[in-house]
């Protein structure tokens, strides 16, 4: 179970690390320049630690798919970017798969 708590971990490092780079600026503030690179390193570090238990195919997936989903809600609630019905539909598909693959994955 520690495995998936790495991969949580993960996502959310991962999730402050894309929403950083919107506030660097194209790398021109170079205080969220420098968060940006930490937590994506850091979140990397914490990907590969779940992947001593995790398949790669279950992990990234989840990994990437959860942390899209995330940065897509924040882009809707705080950037004001638009929400429409299939953007809504799509981001469900991505949340019932990432579901669907911690269900039938019997690692961690």
């Amino acid at each position: 179970m520690i495995a998936w708590g790495y991969l949580l971990v993960a996502i959310c490092l991962e999730v402050v690390g894309t929403v950083s780079l919107k506030f660097s600026n194209g790398f021109s503030d170079w205080r969220f320049t420098v968060l940006s690179l930490t937590v994506y390193g850091l979140s990397f570090w914490s990907l590969s630690l779940c992947l001593r238990v995790i398949p790669i195919s279950v992990a990234y997936a989840v990994w990437s798919g959860l942390g899209t989903a995330a940065v897509a809600i924040i882009g809707i609630m705080f950037f004001k970017e638009p929400m429409t019905a299939l953007k809504g539909v799509f981001l469900l598909m991505i949340i019932g798969g990432v579901a669907g693959l911690k269900t039938i994955s019997n690692n961690g």
